[in-house]
């Protein structure tokens, strides 16, 4: 009899399992922007990869970029299954029109919604009329593809609007909870997301809320503002510190991977286009072009100088080739002290730590800094030794390194930091190798 009934109960329980309902929790609990935007995206190929029936926004937020808005109602309104929002404190501005994008509206005692004017990012006061215009055209599109009055939903944006009984002119809508169900923009009054599942009905499910996954929180850990910062001092000082020895070492690498580090999250969540990535390559190059191939230091050098820094800022903000009316102009602040901020640190580092950093056990670690004293056996090319305290002039400009000329012999040569013009005399005050080691003289 046992072997008969256990499978026939293991067969029950998994179809008991497989009739569970899957209800997957989107939280929207920040400020509407690219990275937002991304979080959405994921999570909604998330809940679709995974068969979810319902998913429920868990929302608390006092809006955003309208256009990052924009694109996650057409996320949303793409969704084959039901979403629902639970709005458990606010839902302002792009917050409300994302909330009127979902299947029904759910708000917790003294939440609220509305208040959907587009304001500009530098002072916060009310955009021009053309981009107010778009944002009541999208609510009232929104509003009417859900069944709501899309008249309310033009009142949350324009205070000129006037509906009888509900709104006089000069106001904007923002609803209170019970002002949202009288008006048909909440469906009911609740305290919890088990409280909109058992209103639908719902009672047998598995209630799964999405995260990021690992790779996802180090791109946003790469997003904050410190990291960036450090990455861009990163940068400079592994080109620096490559540019002091001859061949391609661990600095270059270090530059190039903190350098990918920087740009690939940026790009993802939206922030860097094409354009502004393309200048600062650019920007790069004339600086490496000016170093390496121009003789002194002019136009080709601040042109790469006022590129890179431009591209570094831009990249972080989320404009509109050049247009800024809806950046918050503390992103802007903060955008341009990381990008300064990192740049400094890097001269910095190269002035004050140069010197110290070939004395780090880390160093050591990376480097070669063994002596080969010919006591042990080794020995140098006789004819390379001999050069100390000759003299001649910079066959190519030195910085540092470079080629110089004595007695008529071209030899591989490098400064300790200083830059030599071409045909500038110089001597030799030491050898590393077969290189020449020189200064200006």
């Amino acid at each position: 009899m046992i072997k008969f009934f256990l499978p026939l109960m293991l067969f029950t329980a998994s179809l008991h399992a497989q009739q569970k309902q899957k209800v997957m929790v989107m939280e929207i609990k920040d400020e509407i922007d690219p990275r937002m935007t991304r979080y959405v995206k994921l999570a909604l190929a998330h809940a679709e990869s995974t068969k979810a029936d319902y998913v429920i926004v868990d929302m608390d937020t006092y809006g955003g970029v309208l256009t990052d808005a924009k694109e996650i109602v057409d996320l949303m309104m793409d969704f084959k299954k039901p979403i629902w929002v639970y709005i458990n404190s606010d839902a302002a501005s792009a917050g409300a029109l994302i909330s009127i994008a979902c299947d029904s509206i759910y708000m917790s005692p003294g939440a609220s919604i509305g208040a959907a004017t587009v304001v500009n990012g530098s002072d916060g006061m009310a955009a021009p009329d053309k981009y107010q215009s778009y944002m009541r055209s999208i609510m009232r599109a929104t509003a009417e593809e859900n069944g709501r009055n899309p008249i309310i939903a033009e009142g949350m944006v324009d205070d000129r609007v006037v509906i009888e009984g509900v709104k006089e002119a000069g106001k904007v809508i923002t609803f209170t909870t019970t002002e949202a169900i009288a008006n048909g923009y909440c469906e009911a009054k609740v305290a919890s997301l088990q409280e909109i599942l058992a209103r639908n009905k719902v009672k047998e499910y598995t209630l799964e809320t999405y995260q990021l996954g690992f790779a996802e929180k180090i791109i946003a850990f790469v997003l904050n503002p410190f990291i960036s910062g450090i990455l861009i001092l990163i940068i400079i000082g592994g080109i620096y510190f490559e540019m002091q020895a001859p061949g391609i070492g661990f600095p270059l690498f270090a530059a190039i991977a903190a350098l990918v580090l920087y740009l690939v999250p940026y790009y993802l969540n939206g922030l860097a286009d094409y354009w502004e990535i393309i200048a600062l390559f650019i920007g790069i190059v004339l600086i490496a072009a000016e170093i390496f191939v121009i003789p002194g230091f002019g136009v080709a050098g601040v042109t790469g100088i006022a590129l890179t820094i431009t591209s570094l800022v831009l990249i972080m903000i989320n404009n509109d080739f050049f247009n800024f009316e809806y950046v918050p102009f503390g992103n802007i602040v903060t955008a341009t002290f990381v990008a300064l901020g990192g740049l400094t640190g890097g001269i910095l580092l190269l002035f004050f730590g140069g010197a110290q950093l070939a004395n780090t056990k880390a160093f050591n670690r990376i480097a070669l800094t063994d002596t080969q004293e010919k006591s042990q056996g080794f020995t140098v090319n006789a004819g390379v030794e001999v050069m100390i305290g000759k003299k001649g002039t910079a066959f190519t400009i030195l910085r540092p390194s470079g080629k110089v000329m004595i007695d008529e012999q071209i030899y591989d040569a490098f400064t300790r930091g200083e830059f030599v013009e071409r045909d500038e005399q110089i001597e030799v005050i030491s050898t590393e190798g077969v290189t020449l080691t020189v200064k200006k003289v």
